[in-house]
């Protein structure tokens, strides 16, 4: 099983990085494989609804100039998923939105089903908005939602700092847990021939007349 860890920030080593870090060394100590993408620093377009990916009929957007494309292949390789960002004023990264709205809008398929977890790092508020901003993209989605024994946040300005957040490191160690035990109950339950629903898809109220 793999698990594909998203880092939505611009630091390849900061803060959201120490955070889910924590997560994986739990992850790799239950036998599961995990995969870092980091978005980087370059630019992510916004989804323009340009309706173009529908046109193409895959799991893929139009835009090929950023890393969008090759985030929805790595999605499709992995079993689960942790999405991480930093806190910029009160909202996640505009990185990781741009990036998670194209992907789950051209390649939604490829997450559909999958638990995933989120973490959000901040200096100190925002962290509450910002989970709930990046959960829309996975209860959109049907992907079973991956919780904690607290809101899955650490606190810190460094990773020096974060790595003090004893309570903040602890939720992304329990919260690696549940994914790991949730990832083994999806597993076995394939095993046994139970697979996910089919979503109706006929109804879409319009009450614009």
């Amino acid at each position: 099983m793999k698990v594909l860890l998203v880092n939505g920030s611009g630091h390849e080593t900061g803060c959201t990085y120490t955070a889910l870090m924590e997560a994986a060394k739990v992850l790799e100590q239950e036998g599961i494989f995990c995969e870092m993408f980091q978005l980087g620093t370059k630019p992510i377009r916004d989804c323009t609804a340009c309706g173009g990916c529908a046109k193409l009929q895959k799991n893929a957007c139009v835009f090929t100039d950023d890393c969008v494309n090759d985030l929805i292949e790595r999605a499709a390789e992995a079993d689960g998923y942790i999405f991480g960002t930093p806190v910029y004023y009160a909202h996640p990264s505009g990185r990781l939105l741009s990036a998670l709205d194209r992907a789950f809008y051209a390649g939604g398929s490829v997450f559909a089903h999958k638990p995933g977890f989120v973490v959000v790092s901040a200096r100190r508020a925002g962290t509450t908005a910002s989970l709930d901003a990046v959960l829309k993209h996975l209860t959109i989605n049907q992907m079973p939602v991956v919780s904690s024994t607290y809101w899955p946040m650490v606190h810190g300005s460094t990773p020096a700092d974060v790595l003090q957040d004893e309570e903040g490191l602890q939720t992304m160690r329990n919260g690696a847990r549940n994914l790991a035990w949730l990832l083994k109950c999806i597993e076995a339950g394939k095993a046994q021939g139970i697979l996910p629903p089919r979503a109706e898809r006929d109804s879409r109220t319009n009450f614009i007349r």
